[in-house]
């Protein structure tokens, strides 16, 4: 039950109709824009969460010094 070729090619034309071609190429235009703005945004986030991840695992050579400082506390 999905859209056809025909079907879209007739959605097509009454947009073209209705809206004319330089305002289907802004609007076109726009609209690529906002999706690139909103991928990037996401990409953003995704870097800032890792960067939080990362920032929040302890240090490993610490927590290895750590480990040999409570050895010779305790031995």
């Amino acid at each position: 039950m999905g859209i056809g070729m025909k079907e879209l090619l007739v959605i097509l034309l009454v947009v073209l109709l209705v809206f004319g071609a330089k305002k289907l190429k802004t609007i076109g235009s726009d609209l690529g824009g906002a999706v690139r703005g909103f991928k990037k945004s996401m990409n953003e986030g995704e870097e800032e969460v890792a960067k939080q991840i990362k920032s929040d695992a302890p240090d490993a050579e610490f927590s290895e010094a750590s480990k040999a400082e409570k050895k010779d506390r305790t031995a």
